[in-house]
């Protein structure tokens, strides 16, 4: 009987094969979505029933083959059935690939530059005097200590912060990249802005090639250390130690509010390492803009590079948190006590964590397994703070005032959509703040069936993925209601 012949596929053909692969691509996921962790990919060649695609860096290698790998394969078979694998590595391109037609009309977006560009040379600065040169011994009078816990490897991604993570990746790879210098984080308390500072520091400070100076510290640090060097009449020592490092890392901005001479000294500092090609990074509580209190020229600079918001955690996000932390913990935690807990515990990270770290210790000290009656017992006085929690009242009178309608309206049976929207807000923000149920939180709005809030929370998420301003206004109640 005669054998069949592998189909022979000619590089011309693999490349428009690719081309139309990319196409699909871009039309499934979306314009910003492909530009952001798509468009790099190159098509290296073919080698037997594998074909490789490769990446720039080992971080859009891991991100692109988690979460399109299975999609790219499936494509690859269906433009070409001799194709049985997909290699995803990091490299440079050896074929390129037919070019593919993109919208001219698509707009500039801010991540379109993620990942992509390629970097600057870095220029190590001499090293100040008395500089550490091991990571765990950080000078202790100038730089602030890393926490061996907070590295990327640690941090929990998720639609709230992968964005943050994103930017913060990228200026660990390369530091001083053009559009990411300053890079600002912000947002609320425990979410993580710190922990992916320390997350940047440890990458830089690893390096075994190309070593790059870090200084990490507090704006409080930052402050204090400026005004021991007036006191004693070393400021010049100070200020050369600053600006000999690559890297200059302050935590918790906002505590300079109000400090006029030490926003003085920091905003020449901030100037002269972007002149001289050295990376920023700043965290604060709220953006460069909203930060009421820092001098005008100061807020417009640390606006002018990367500015990555970190939003509330999601309940699927707090989940993967704990889960993670369980497994570093080496406990079993029933999903149920996990639920509880993101359920329970839904605006700061860093308690949510404690929590659980109580559970462990508990079951570690006392031989007993986790469940949802140890968990009331060890953790009820976080509990009961948190069953005062905001009301579904409160809520509405917020949401009401925000767009302007009457209170009333968020009970009566009006559907149009000025109406309407707010509505589906309130509902939202109910099932996220409050732990009452879908038909409690209907009975609050006019006695509408379960279903209606269902609704409500999903056409309300949908529309948050979507519209940016849009987000940022429920992110803005949400605060608010918080706070």
């Amino acid at each position: 009987m005669a054998t069949t012949e592998p189909e022979i596929v000619e590089m011309p053909q693999l490349a428009v094969q690719w081309t139309r692969i990319r196409g699909r691509l871009q039309a499934e996921v979306g314009e910003v979505e492909y530009r952001t962790w798509l468009r790099q990919m190159t098509m290296v060649g073919l080698d037997g029933d594998e074909v490789t695609v490769t990446l720039p860096t080992r971080f859009l290698r891991d991100w692109v083959a988690t979460r399109y790998g299975d999609r790219l394969r499936t494509m690859w078979q269906s433009e070409n059935p001799s194709i049985r694998r997909v290699e995803i590595r990091v490299g440079g391109a050896a074929i390129q690939p037919a070019p593919l037609a993109e919208s001219v009309s698509a707009p500039r977006e801010v991540m379109k530059d993620i990942l992509r560009e390629p970097a600057p040379p870095v220029r190590p600065a001499p090293a100040a005097a008395g500089w550490p040169d091991e990571r765990t011994e950080p000078r202790s009078d100038l730089a602030a200590p890393l926490d061996p816990r907070f590295t990327f490897e640690g941090f929990v991604v998720g639609k709230p912060n992968e964005f943050a993570y994103a930017c913060a990746r990228r200026v660990a790879e390369h530091p001083s990249s053009h559009g990411f210098n300053p890079l600002f984080l912000y947002g609320g308390v425990g979410l993580g802005k710190t922990h992916l500072m320390h997350a940047i520091a440890w990458e830089l400070t690893d390096r075994t090639s190309s070593p790059v100076s870090v200084a990490y510290m507090s704006a409080e640090k930052f402050m204090y250390r400026f005004i021991a060097a007036i006191r004693s009449q070393s400021t010049m020592e100070f200020k050369e130690n600053l600006r000999s490092v690559d890297v200059l890392m302050i935590d918790d901005l906002q505590f300079l509010i109000g400090k006029d001479n030490t926003q003085e000294e920091f905003f020449h500092t901030f100037n002269y390492l972007v002149e001289q090609g050295k990376q920023i990074v700043v965290s604060a509580d709220k953006s460069p803009s909203d930060l009421n209190g820092l001098e005008h020229r100061l807020r417009t600079r640390l606006g002018c590079g990367m500015v990555a918001d970190l939003h509330s955690t999601t309940y699927e996000l707090r989940i993967s948190i704990l889960e993670a932390k369980a497994a570093r913990a080496g406990v079993d935690v029933p999903g149920k006590v996990l639920e509880f807990l993101a359920h329970k515990i839904t605006s700061n990270v860093r308690e949510l964590e404690g929590a659980l770290n109580r559970l462990v210790a508990h079951a570690n000290l006392f031989g007993r397994p986790v469940t949802l009656e140890t968990t009331h017992e060890v953790l009820h006085d976080i509990l009961k703070a948190h069953d005062r929690r905001v009301t579904i009242e409160e809520i509405q009178k917020k949401v009401a005032e925000h767009y302007s309608i009457r209170l009333t309206d968020m009970s009566s049976a009006r559907r149009a959509r000025a109406v309407a929207r707010p509505r589906q807000v309130a509902m939202y923000l109910a099932k996220q703040l409050t732990s009452r149920s879908l038909p409690e939180i209907g009975r609050k709005f006019g006695n509408r069936d379960h279903t209606t809030v269902m609704h409500a929370v999903s056409r309300v998420t949908e529309l948050m993925e979507r519209d940016g301003t849009f987000a940022e206004d429920v992110e803005l109640l949400r605060r608010l209601l918080e706070s």
